[in-house]
């Protein structure tokens, strides 16, 4: 009991520790400058009488498109246990985003999605989630990789090159591991089951083996296909709020920023957010762009995907629930 008590103590310690340091990273990287308030106020203000500002409803447009990929994902995801439509899939994906708003790692994605199906080996399921979030963090690695990369030949090279070819390597390595991996799912499987705390879940994610590589592949077209869309939008509002770059750099610093988001380890939704925004001012800020101007941009993309479809994916929640009932009644 105090051994596990322990745990829950150092794990709770940990967590705390993380969104502290976030807030600060965050408010040294900002608030130390002098005015920093009234220059942000004059950067909003600018980008409200811009003749710019149809970007962001261009960006608010592309939501819904952004997560219709992830629908039609999770369609043919879904199909190994049961056979869904496009809209279910939309709706189940709402609702996972919604519980996974308020969730560590969005781990509410997983019992969204798995409520919305009737089935009752609904819980195999959860290996076709993983398959559909690894999905999206292969395209993220490849995307962001190359991003990586741009800015390793241009800041890093000649100052550092054998740090920077090591770097380099392990993004190549890391890239082609990522490949395989989701190539040869059965791996994976294999490896849940070699771990003994893991082992019981074994019949819950097996259903990862059941896709072929014709299947793996157009997953991963739709994966790159949200991506892109992600990156677009991202890009979109940094020229509203004024960073001007050009094409590749804007693709270099999003897509940098994204891979830095995706594969450092967020514990809740404030660290989180805060890991995109200090990646994406501190990629830009190499490429001599105002930090406000590079928050303003990355809180709005956040704002626009994250938290507006969260808001709206709350009546399906609640409509989840009211069936729920029903039926127990």
């Amino acid at each position: 009991m105090n051994i596990n008590l322990n745990k829950k103590f150092l794990l709770l310690s940990a967590k705390a520790l993380v969104v502290l340091l976030t807030f600060y990273l965050l408010y040294s990287t900002i608030f130390t400058e002098p005015d920093t308030l009234l220059t942000w106020e004059g950067i909003l203000q600018h980008a409200i009488e811009s003749p710019l500002r149809f970007l962001v409803f261009l960006s608010a447009i592309l939501i819904p498109v952004n997560w219709a990929f992830e629908a039609r994902k999770w369609q043919l995801l879904g199909k190994k246990i049961e056979k869904i439509s496009f809209l279910r899939a939309y709706r189940a994906v709402m609702v996972g985003l919604t519980l996974g708003f308020v969730t560590p790692n969005r781990i509410g994605d997983y019992a969204g999605r798995v409520l919305e199906l009737k089935s009752e080996d609904r819980l195999k399921s959860i290996g076709a989630i993983f398959i559909g979030r690894f999905c999206q963090l292969v395209a993220t690695i490849l995307a962001g990789s190359s991003g990586l990369v741009y800015f390793i030949f241009r800041f890093y090279l000649m100052e550092y090159p054998a740090v920077s070819m090591s770097v380099m390597f392990l993004l190549l390595v890391l890239s082609v591991a990522a490949v395989l991996l989701l190539y040869n799912a059965n791996a994976m499987v294999a490896v849940v089951g070699a771990i003994k705390p893991l082992r019981k879940f074994v019949p819950y994610v097996s259903v990862m083996s059941a896709y072929t590589s014709e299947e793996m592949t157009r997953l991963l077209v739709l994966s790159l296909g949200r991506y892109f869309v992600f990156l677009l939008q991202f890009v979109l509002l940094l020229v509203l709020f004024g960073v001007q770059l050009t094409p590749l750099e804007y693709i270099s610093g999003v897509s940098g920023t994204f891979f830095l988001k995706s594969v450092v380890p967020s514990i809740s939704l404030i660290s989180d957010l805060g890991v995109r925004e200090l990646s994406a001012m501190y990629l830009f800020g190499l490429l001599g762009q105002m930090r406000l101007q590079v928050l303003s941009a990355s809180l709005s993309l956040w704002l626009l995907n994250i938290a507006v479809p969260s808001a709206v994916g709350l009546v399906f929640v609640l409509r989840l629930r009211l069936r729920k009932k029903g039926v127990a009644a």
